[in-house]
């Protein structure tokens, strides 16, 4: 085996810090209360790891997994989920087929994280409309700086 570089085994990745999460997390969730929704937000790393989690009193159980791989999603396709539906409107082939796939949420209320134009990670948020999930999400952000 040849001798190689450590540049050639070595990649430097981007992640979100913990402060940044817990800013993004508690601007969230102050969002949803004052859209009076109970809601559950979640943030991954850029490879889409659990890197922080709130769920707020009386929020919906199930939307504990939704929130979390909504981030997940985001996080790994760079785009907001609210997005697919748009991807997926003329190809039933790739919607048949995406709809198997694990932990992949093709509804609105995950935003990729993204700063000096590297992902950083994700952010879901779950218990609302779609639309308000999505606000509060861009609340977190809005709250690093990164909306």
């Amino acid at each position: 085996m040849n001798a190689t570089s450590s540049a050639a085994v070595h990649v430097s990745q981007s992640v979100i810090s913990a402060d940044a999460a817990h800013l993004a997390l508690a601007a969230a969730v102050a969002h949803a209360r004052e859209l009076g929704i109970a809601i559950n937000v979640a943030i991954t790393d850029s490879a889409g790891v659990l890197a922080g989690f709130l769920r707020m009193p009386g929020a919906f159980l199930h939307s504990i997994d939704i929130a979390i791989d909504k981030a997940y999603t985001s996080a790994s396709f760079g785009f907001p989920t609210a997005q697919w539906k748009e991807i997926l409107a003329n190809d039933e082939i790739l919607r048949i087929g995406l709809a198997e796939r694990p932990r992949l949420v093709i509804f609105g209320g995950g935003l990729p994280i993204v700063a000096d134009g590297a992902r950083i990670g994700g952010i879901g948020v779950s218990g609302g409309s779609a639309e308000q999930d999505e606000a509060c999400a861009r609340a977190g952000l809005q709250a690093i700086g990164l909306a």
